[in-house]
């Protein structure tokens, strides 16, 4: 049986732009990290729980964060910065290469961004987003901020 895995190669990160009311793709990312879900779980284990093991329940999900790594461009770099100052949750999309072109879109805010600035290398962004609400993975790009 071959092989369905896929390259990195040609995946796309955009966001919202509201006032084009359109996608914006964001240039030059070397990689992305997340999202990355978890789960609170509650333990209501009690003095006559059975079985000698604790009891458990689910709390809380969480849609993590997203983590990029981009070469610095003026333009990308002047994006992820606004949307750090401010207090508005945007919409981002991730484009996988696959053959559905599947996407990941959520809302998050900018938690971090910062520069890497070394002697012999290119000048790199990393940028934090934190997720807010849930990821919504779709096949084919651009289903509009606010899904």
């Amino acid at each position: 049986m071959a092989s369905k895995a896929i390259s990195g190669v040609g995946t796309k990160f955009r966001r919202w732009n509201k006032t084009l009311a359109a996608w914006v793709a964001l240039a030059e990312i070397n990689s992305i990290q997340g999202p990355g879900k978890s789960r609170d779980s509650i333990d209501v284990t009690s003095l006559d729980s059975t079985g000698g093991y604790r009891e458990k329940i689910t709390g809380f999900r969480d849609a993590g964060q997203m983590t990029l790594t981009m070469n610095f461009t003026r333009d990308s770099y002047d994006i992820m910065d606004d949307d750090f100052e401010t207090d508005e949750a945007q919409f981002y999309e991730i484009i996988l290469p696959d053959p559905e072109n599947s996407t990941i879109e959520f809302e998050g805010y900018v938690s971090e961004i910062g520069l890497g600035i070394p002697t012999d290398d290119k000048i790199t962004v990393d940028v934090t987003i934190e997720i807010t609400g849930r990821t919504v993975t779709n096949s084919g790009s651009g289903s509009g901020a606010g899904w």
